[in-house]
């Protein structure tokens, strides 16, 4: 497998764009530049709206071209993998294998976005007269991405906004750009010229393309602060908006629960992507009888990852993304201890080159100390116990976020009572994130976004509702 993209160039127009200007792209592993990604300069992302409004008109007009089209183009995604694959560990971190399942799930939502089948509503169709609602393309959508999983959060906003008829500008992190870029690569040719434009760079390039005056939709995934920035800028020409945002995501082991049973689940529901996961387990909640078994057993987990750089063989956990974020999860760590929480696994980043941090399993600690009211988005985990389950649920549901949540027992009839008490868009039982799946709608309440992607539900934040209203239709 070649490690990085060689000369990656930007997507506009069905053509490869090439720029004078680019910034480098860091390997988390070494904390070195590895590759240069192009900077769009203004004229290239007035050309790649441009290009984006011609081909709207022709690329709404066929559903059925649409959905043969998409197929296509996961065809073609997935025979890029020996560029993407190495290219995406190199610049995010996460081991091969990890990188390999995210472009498979990325080709996975364009199929099932060409495949689903979504019918046609009429409301009335009889003697008295005919009503229909029509859900009808938006025009150019703004897609901007995060640099966690940047090629299956893209796509899930690329692959319902095809299916609805729109056409898309891409924007990837700046910390993750070279892994979005070869993927608008393998489907030119594929879409047709302009459906599909990836443009790469750092900021301000998101705030352009959200500020656009052609935008008339944006997609934004990232953090809550930047999430408020968007929405302020799209009100001035009310953009449509989906906003999926921060979460502080708890879990709630109930009294009595085997913790044999669900402690390696629970581990990796932290620290999957070295819990660089916006639904990642935050904070656990367990009574106050279990706590110390509880954290034995997560420390031992955590104690025997193995965290390496992504390309080695066995690595099984990678590098935190970029510096900024390292710094983020050892400060959290540090006041948590200055507080008095105890260290049961981790507490440090590794000694070596890279932006390594040791898997770390927080004890002692409890609501009011920034790890545990906070979003910590790193491979940290504070253990909280308590005494009455209302009052669990209470501290669960405190504060702004409401991404996700958990709810762990023996007995799945009072978690699914318990998982009822939670404000949070998505609860799974005896499992976390266990409704992640293209068939769901995914999506937060509060501070936790705006809107939600994925199933039927997520192509209709594509559109806007039309009604026809008439005669009867009936000869």
């Amino acid at each position: 497998m070649t490690q990085t993209v060689a000369n990656p160039t930007m997507t506009i127009d069905g053509a490869a764009v090439e720029t004078g200007d680019s910034f480098g792209v860091i390997n988390p592993a070494t904390a070195e530049v590895f590759a240069q990604a192009p900077s769009a300069n203004a004229g290239q992302v007035e050309a790649a709206m441009l290009s984006a409004e011609r081909a709207f008109a022709s690329w709404a007009g066929s559903e059925q071209v649409r959905r043969e089209t998409m197929l296509g183009a996961a065809d073609a995604i997935d025979g890029a993998a020996e560029t993407i694959v190495p290219t995406l560990t190199a610049e995010q971190g996460k081991p091969l294998g990890d990188a390999a399942g995210e472009l498979h799930v990325a080709a996975a939502w364009l199929r099932y976005y060409a495949t689903l089948e979504v019918p046609k509503e009429v409301v009335q169709d009889d003697d008295q007269g005919y009503a229909e609602v029509q859900r009808r393309p938006l025009g150019v959508v703004a897609a901007i991405t995060p640099w966690n999983f940047p090629l299956a959060l893209a796509m899930w906003k690329i692959a319902p906004a095809l299916r609805a008829g729109n056409t898309l500008v891409v924007k990837p992190s700046p910390y993750t750009p070279l892994a979005t870029l070869a993927l608008g690569e393998a489907m030119r040719g594929v879409l047709p010229d302009g459906v599909l434009n990836v443009v790469s760079g750092p900021d301000p390039l998101g705030a352009q393309l959200v500020a656009h005056p052609k935008t008339r939709k944006i997609s934004f995934t990232g953090s809550t602060s930047t999430g408020k920035k968007v929405a302020a800028a799209a009100a001035n020409d009310l953009k449509r908006l989906t906003l999926e945002l921060g979460g502080n995501d708890p879990a709630i082991v109930l009294p009595g629960t085997s913790l044999d049973q669900i402690v390696d689940s629970l581990f990796w529901g932290a620290f999957r992507n070295n819990g660089q996961i916006c639904l990642a387990v935050k904070r656990v909640y367990v009574h106050e009888s279990q706590r110390e078994d509880l954290v034995d057993a997560l420390a031992a987990i955590a104690s025997a990852v193995r965290v390496d750089d992504g390309a080695a063989p066995g690595a099984v956990l990678g590098p935190i993304n970029n510096d900024p974020q390292l710094r983020r999860v050892s400060e959290l760590v540090a006041d948590a201890v200055a507080n008095g929480a105890r260290v049961a696994a981790g507490g440090k980043a590794l000694d070596r080159a890279g932006y390594f941090y040791a898997p770390t399993i927080l004890t002692e600690v409890s609501d009011g100390v920034a790890i545990v009211d906070e979003e910590q988005f790193g491979p940290a985990l504070p253990v909280v116990g308590y005494h009455d389950v209302d009052d669990a649920v209470a501290r669960a549901n405190s504060g702004h976020y409401g991404l996700t949540a958990s709810v762990w027992s023996d007995e799945p009839e009072l978690a699914a009572r318990v998982a009822n008490e939670i404000d949070a868009g998505q609860v799974s039982i005896n499992v976390h994130g266990g409704g992640v799946r293209p068939d769901l709608p995914f999506g937060g309440h509060k501070w936790s976004g705006i809107g939600v992607e994925n199933g039927p539900w997520g192509l209709y934040g594509f559109t806007e509702t039309r009604v026809i209203v008439g005669p009867p239709r009936r000869g």
